[in-house]
């Protein structure tokens, strides 16, 4: 149980410490005094979201503190949140992460809240209802889905890395083959373009460069300039033999003349017209135009594609075999996972049938006169949940046809439902349970019912209840007052007098009201005779 509870700062509570003592705790306070906020406190210290928005206006940061009593250990838990965001948490004086507070402390205490009647009509959480009952074999049903669940997702995501199933990576496959064949045939060297290039200007203008050469030749075929210049140097070197270094150049020029009249008469003679040769060159160029477009800017980068394309070949033939083993090994996941998740419905359809009937009590006792709970559950396709569907239908009375819950009860049979669901699903193997105004919505002797169950509830256990009916606080053990002046809240327990004035006010505003107080000393009578 909470043997004590200390709040400093949180929201408008600036220091409040009180001992709830067993049985059935009720939180009472206008509306506004910062009632939830010891709930909020309590939630803290059992590893709870911090957010800095909860440090109040006396100071700059939030502390929480709690000691646990267990039959004879004691536990002392603390939380605090700064002002820069930091949350950090203590059990018995050691820091430790939030995580630790909500492993150690989390079993013991079950908090109810009052946003639970909106939980209670999502499939998700009617799903997390049903899997806390679950019996022995549908533990391990549960545990067997899981299991079949993460084999199948790491199958799919294996073969998502192999690029897809079989069919997708033979078609890949085949397209490698005929990129890195194609390359492969055309047969070239990087540095081949350039040549072939040439070549083929050559042969589209053969009738040209043989005009323009054989003229050359004619040209300096025709002259003998450079044999008169020679004739004369040598008679000039007879009479100065000092012109050894002239004569050599002139015999240098005469023989370089002779040569460039050879080669423009041996280029002139290789000059045929080929249409045949021009057709190869140009059909040559245009595979490799081709290659290029489809492969790379050069000729070097569609080489550097062909051996990518080949490996990748390689790659796919190995991995074809494994896409067989990944396929046969799918299909077993598949009949493993179904096989699982009909076990698993199975189990659910047991634990909706128990939770169902055990709720239906429950609400009898809460005013219901024959109520129908049903915890429907259905086969849908299988997710990392489950293979089934979920969903919480209800009727307040067997004659109406029961339809789901968040759209067919009101307010009222909410709460109601919220507190019979909580208690068929076991709340009651808590040592403290502590709800949080779900009591929303009803009144009369409803709440008078309400107020019963909780009393019944508390039999053996602590349980905390922030209520704003004043029928269920007179059902209580102890009785703590929630006052706000301005931006400070303040707690303080009530009893006699004081606490005959808090329940006149529940029941009327008028605490000083007589006749009030006559109706509250009667309300707290009730409680204590039930």
């Amino acid at each position: 149980m909470i043997d004590e509870l200390r709040v400093v700062n949180l929201g408008i509570i600036e220091d409040a410490t009180f001992e709830p003592g067993a049985g059935l705790v009720v939180i009472t306070g206008e509306t506004g005094a910062g009632k939830t906020m010891l709930v909020d406190a309590l939630q803290l210290l059992l590893g709870g979201t911090a957010r800095t928005d909860a440090i109040g206006p006396h100071g700059d940061e939030t502390r929480v503190e709690g000691r646990f009593l267990a039959e004879e250990e004691e536990t002392i838990a603390v939380r605090r949140i700064t002002a820069g965001g930091r949350s950090r948490a203590y059990l018995d004086g050691a820091m430790v992460p939030a995580r630790e507070l909500a492993a150690r402390m989390g079993g013991a205490v079950e908090l109810v809240g009052q946003h639970d009647h909106l939980l209670i009509t999502k499939p998700g959480s009617i799903r997390l209802l049903l899997d806390s009952v679950l019996d022995t074999e549908g533990q391990a049903a549960r545990s067997a889905y899981h299991a079949a669940w993460a084999t199948h997702v790491e199958i799919a995501t294996a073969q998502a890395e192999l690029g897809g199933d079989r069919r997708a990576l033979e078609r890949e496959l085949e397209l490698a083959e005929h990129q890195a064949a194609e390359i492969k045939a055309a047969a070239f060297d990087p540095d081949a373009e350039e040549p072939l290039v040439t070549r083929a200007t050559r042969l589209r203008n053969v009738e040209e460069l043989k005009f323009e050469l054989a003229s050359a030749h004619d040209s300096v075929d025709a002259s003998d300039g450079i044999d008169d210049a020679l004739g004369r140097i040598r008679r000039a070197h007879a009479r100065d033999p000092s012109l050894d270094g002239l004569l050599e150049d002139a015999s240098a020029v005469q023989a370089q003349v002779a040569e460039l009249r050879a080669s423009l008469r041996h280029t002139v003679e290789g000059l045929e017209h080929d249409p045949d040769e021009l057709a190869e060159v140009e059909g040559r160029i245009a595979v490799l135009n081709d290659l290029k477009r489809k492969y790379g800017a050069t000729l070097t980068e569609v080489l550097e594609f062909g051996e990518k394309a080949s490996r990748r070949v390689a790659d796919i033939t190995g991995l074809l075999g494994g896409a067989d083993r990944l396929e046969a090994d799918r299909h077993q996941s598949e009949i493993a996972l179904n096989g699982a998740g009909e076990r698993l419905r199975a189990a659910r359809v047991r634990s909706a049938k128990e939770i169902s009937g055990s709720a239906a009590g429950h609400l009898r006792q809460l005013g219901f006169s024959s109520p129908v709970v049903e915890l429907a559950v259905g086969p849908a396709d299988p997710s990392a949940h489950g293979a089934d569907t979920v969903e919480l239908l209800f009727s307040s009375d067997a004659a109406i046809a029961p339809g789901p819950a968040a759209r067919v009860a009101s307010g009222g049979e909410l709460s109601r439902l919220v507190l019979s669901l909580r208690l068929a699903a076991g709340v009651d193997a808590a040592a403290v349970v502590a709800f949080d105004e779900i009591d929303a919505g009803i009144g009369g002797a409803t709440a008078l019912a309400m107020g019963e169950k909780l009393k019944d509830l508390a039999s053996g256990r602590q349980v905390l209840c922030v209520t704003h009916l004043p029928q269920v606080a007179a059902f209580a053990t102890s009785h703590l007052v929630v006052d706000r002046i301005g931006a400070t809240a303040t707690v303080r327990p009530v009893i006699g007098d004081d606490r005959v004035a808090e329940i006149a006010r529940m029941l009327s505003g008028l605490p000083e009201s007589e006749r009030g107080q006559e109706h509250a000393v009667e309300l707290l009578t009730l409680g204590a005779g039930r």
